[in-house]
């Protein structure tokens, strides 16, 4: 907020006009003079001003101090005084609940969670009158209880705020809360919902931003439920509505007539945060689809707020696998680095991805053959996390480990039980499902049970193809071709190796690609094709030298030894490796 706003505080005095306009003259000089602006605040004090103007300052100056500086323990003690003064001050509503607003997101940054939910309630409570506020603060504990995991009570505060904006007249926010609304349901009831929303969305007459605004909220929930859901064919006609929105958005300007209705002054997220929002979900679903983006959408992440970092780790997940599976394990290695330097500055951040740290670290481990390394992070991850798609998908992983070892059958089948594709499926991701019928493919291939392997993978085929999950396609063609060229079917598996080699070339996936060539250097000697044999033989070389190069210099980096941390907040410091730690053989 600026600093300057003489709104309810009587007629002011020159010395206070004084302070505040050199305050907001260094808030906002370029760069910000924020010690300046403290200092000329912090004077208002030594006058002895009336209530107002004082619990005005404190919330000013916990304000400035929270969004410019890292003294949150100054900016909360102004921030705790702004709520206590303002609530002895009638019609004081914009100090009172601006307070308890910063003050509880204050509290969560500090992982004092406890703290800022009866704060909330308390505000909540006092503010009926006030519909603006009212709604943002029921708006803001049920993002509280969403942090916790809580969808019920989260839901049960979302249903209030859609039946109080519906009691004010506020379709606007009727339909915020409605969207939300569908992160509780479950697959099957959450279509009629959607509809509902979209109807709602479709009909509101107003103010142009506040409509563009509403229906990116609702795509961008559209998007992600589809995602959760793994039907990412379903993602494309909504990303591309979602990126014609955000087109629309930045040509309108922001001087639009406000709304007579205060219950409509509520808004869900910024202009310019919703921009970074979109440019986050676009690689996110080129990752489901295996054309993988590593561009530079996180050079548009540069402010230092919470959401914004929040939306940099996210983006910073789905790159690094992105990486792993491009073939650049170093470049993977220094960004979950920077993954796990954003969570030590933030415990929230941390408590709600240290499960995605410890499954990206398990994945990395896999790619420099690390099994033992591979199978603590897993361990460690599926012990923080209580989100069923990811658990599925650590899950999922940790067979893979089991597998590869070998000798881990009782622990394999313990897992394999708790992903039966075939039966009571415990998500239901249309990915995930298909990735447990490849799980089983590839087991049955290793023990030598080749037509039930194949029934596996075709059943994969089946479901990558139907949703346009690339990478499991590719990787379900290639054992498909390796299976028909043990059984000496050689033509049949160059029908699968082909276009196997097509589609990771395409993605590109490094280790498919490595596979594919080696296997199409065996067939076409197998064939007699001694040219053809020559140039796979070739592209399998390079792909080898690539992989191998990369794996040194990944297992060279002092972030190597992030792989020994399985418990408790990421190190902070790291020991330079003397060189790889792990064997090259399942490169080459």
């Amino acid at each position: 907020m600026g600093v300057v706003c003489l709104k309810n505080i009587g007629a002011p005095e020159s010395w206070y006009l004084a302070l505040l306009g050199f305050a907001e003259h260094f808030r906002t000089s370029s760069p910000p003079k924020i010690r300046l602006c403290v200092h000329c605040l912090q004077a208002v004090f030594q006058f002895k001003p009336p209530q107002r103007v004082e619990a005005r300052t404190h919330l000013q100056l916990g304000s400035v101090l929270y969004h410019h500086t890292k003294n949150s323990e100054l900016a909360r003690s102004h921030l705790e005084k702004a709520w206590f003064i303002s609530q002895q001050i009638p019609q004081f509503e914009d100090v009172k609940f601006e307070a308890a607003s910063l003050l509880s997101e204050l509290y969560c940054q500090q992982n004092l969670v406890d703290s800022a939910k009866p704060l909330l309630r308390k505000a909540i409570q006092i503010s009926q009158q006030t519909p603006y506020w009212h709604c943002r603060l029921l708006f803001q504990l049920a993002q509280l209880h969403t942090l916790e995991k809580d969808l019920v009570s989260a839901c049960d505060l979302l249903g209030v705020g859609a039946e109080y904006a519906r009691v004010v007249g506020s379709e606007y926010t009727r339909c915020c809360n409605l969207d939300l609304l569908l992160m509780e349901r479950k697959l099957g009831e959450v279509h009629p919902l959607l509809t509902l929303c979209g109807t709602i969305v479709e009909n509101w007459q107003g103010n142009p931003i506040q409509k563009e605004s509403l229906r990116v909220f609702f795509l961008v929930l559209q998007v992600t439920h589809y995602l959760d859901a793994g039907q990412v064919k379903s993602v494309k006609p909504c990303l591309k509505q979602l990126q014609q929105c955000i087109q629309t958005i930045s040509t309108l300007h922001d001087d639009e007539i406000l709304p007579s209705n205060p219950a409509d002054l509520f808004h869900w997220l910024p202009k310019e945060h919703m921009c970074v929002l979109v440019y986050l979900v676009s690689p996110i679903s080129s990752s489901f689809t295996g054309c993988l983006r590593t561009d530079s959408a996180i050079d548009t992440l540069l402010d230092s707020s919470p959401i914004l970092s929040t939306f940099q780790v996210i983006l910073l997940e789905h790159i690094i696998m992105c990486r792993l599976v491009t073939g650049h394990k170093a470049t993977a290695l220094q960004e979950i680095s920077q993954v796990c330097q954003l969570c030590q500055q933030s415990p929230r951040l941390f408590t709600n991805h240290a499960a995605q740290l410890h499954t990206l670290l398990g994945l990395y481990c896999i790619s420099v053959n690390c099994m033992d390394n591979a199978e603590a992070q897993f361990t460690a991850a599926l012990r923080l996390t209580t989100h069923q798609e990811l658990w599925a998908f650590i899950v999922t992983n940790l067979a893979s480990v089991y597998i590869r070892e070998g000798n881990r059958h009782q622990e394999l089948y313990s897992l394999l039980e708790r992903i039966n594709p075939d039966h009571n499926f415990p998500v239901s991701s249309h990915c995930l499902r298909a990735a447990a019928f490849y799980i089983r493919g590839l087991l049955s291939f290793f023990q030598g049970r080749y037509n039930e392997a194949k029934r596996f993978l075709r059943e994969t085929l089946k479901m990558s193809n139907a949703e346009d999950l690339n990478r499991l396609t590719a990787c379900s063609l290639v054992l498909l071709g390796h299976i028909f060229y043990v059984l000496g079917n050689h033509r049949e598996s160059n029908n699968m190796v082909v276009p196997a080699m097509q589609l990771a070339s395409k993605i590109p996936d490094m280790s498919v690609q490595l596979w594919s060539s080696a296997l199409l250097k065996d067939l076409n000697k197998a064939l007699g094709n001694t040219i053809d044999a020559h140039e796979a033989a070739q592209m399998h070389q390079n792909f080898s030298q690539q992989l191998l190069q990369d794996h040194i210099a990944a297992c060279s980096l002092p972030e190597h030894n992030l792989i020994s941390w399985t418990d408790g907040p990421p190190p902070g410091q790291f020991q330079a490796q003397n060189g790889p730690t792990s064997s090259l053989a399942s490169l080459l």
